[in-house]
């Protein structure tokens, strides 16, 4: 929400000139004079404190028409996960059948009481759940190439099959030996310039691609655990990297089509509706009409954008190059702004890489 408590707002603002890092991710600031917002711990020349809002949530400062400073960035930094807990994620990914106990963090040099606090706010997990749950997913791939529930269980770090078995059923609702009946969708949380987000994939590819902030998020959890009758576990596949490693090239205006695999149930309406979303030019808008009509339906207008609002892959199916008939930017899940952002972004990269004239944008 926008800040004016002139206490908190003082507060605020000297936390700014001071740099208190601190407060990172604690307040946006907007500077009116540029309309670009900052965290707490922007390098960049500090305005004067009449030219300044506070918010506390970077959406806000989007929807208020600020757009996130080069230098900062704030929707990635005031996200990022501090040095010791991006040691601690990454002592998991690496060592996935090994438990990571508080004493082996204390000789990696890292608090386990801060790893804590911050899995559980911005995880809403513990930190040895978000582990096991690394642990239980290498050990269902493992069982689903034959190996025996014994001898994964040790190897996974377990003292004993029942206790293996106990945390494999608690987590996943099913026994070991169940496990070829068992499918799993694996989320991993992502930074960009414009916000966090979840990215979702199945064996076969990328089946979510959402701001961690929108509404619907929780409806799209549980259709994709009804789809692919399937828990959604922590972890990570060759899809969930390589749409990690594309997103930055995309962000980076060095990439302007997707290669990941996609996995996206949905009726062949809108199956088709998705497709035709997929064939929108880099750096184009269409209209909904305009996307009906490359459908071969031109009197589904309606039900086009319907289908685009039940598209679940933001950016790698390009639902914000759409907008409303007069040209005016229409609903988008991930905000508005976002939308204005996206369609800037590449408008701004197609001209410096083609040097010609582009499609004019509503923004």
């Amino acid at each position: 929400m926008l800040v004016t408590d002139e206490e908190q707002i003082n507060i605020f603002y000297q936390a700014l000139v001071e740099r208190d890092a601190s407060f990172t991710g604690t307040f946006y600031v907007g500077v009116k004079t540029t309309s670009i917002f900052c965290i707490a711990t922007c390098r960049a020349r500090k305005p004067k404190k009449e030219n300044v809002v506070f918010y506390t949530k970077y959406k806000e400062a989007m929807d208020a028409g600020f757009r996130p400073c080069k230098i900062c960035r704030p929707t990635e930094n005031a996200n990022e996960a501090p040095h010791q807990v991006s040691e601690a994620i990454e002592l998991v990914r690496n060592n996935p059948k090994e438990k990571i106990s508080d004493v082996r963090l204390r000789q990696t040099g890292i608090n386990p009481e801060q790893i804590r606090r911050w899995f559980k706010t911005h995880y809403g997990m513990t930190f040895h759940t978000f582990q096991r749950m690394y642990r239980i997913n290498n050990a269902l791939i493992e069982l689903k190439s034959g190996s025996s529930a014994t001898n994964t269980a040790y190897e996974a770090g377990y003292d004993s099959l029942s206790g293996f078995g106990y945390t494999y059923k608690k987590l996943m609702g099913t026994t070991p030996s169940e496990c070829n009946r068992q499918n799993v969708v694996l989320i991993s949380r992502l930074t960009t310039p414009i916000g966090p987000m979840f990215a979702c994939a199945t064996d076969k590819g990328l089946c979510l691609l959402e701001f961690v902030d929108r509404r619907m998020l929780e409806t799209e959890f549980s259709d994709l655990q009804r789809l692919f009758n399937a828990k959604i576990m922590n972890g990570e596949n060759q899809h969930i990297e390589t749409v990690r490693r594309e997103l930055n090239e995309y962000f980076a205006g060095e990439r302007m089509s997707f290669t990941v695999k996609l996995d996206t149930p949905g009726t062949t309406f809108q199956q088709s509706v998705w497709q035709a979303l997929c064939k929108i030019p880099y750096g184009q808008t269409y209209s909904y009409q305009q996307q009906a009509e490359s459908i071969g339906n031109n009197k589904a207008v309606r039900a086009v954008a319907s289908a685009n609002g039940m598209n679940r892959i933001a950016i790698v199916i390009p639902c914000h190059r759409v907008i409303g008939k007069n040209g005016q930017l229409t609903g988008y899940g991930g905000g508005l702004e976002r939308k204005r952002w996206l369609l800037l972004h590449e408008k701004e990269n197609l001209v410096a890489v083609c040097g010609d004239s582009v499609s004019q944008y509503a923004i």
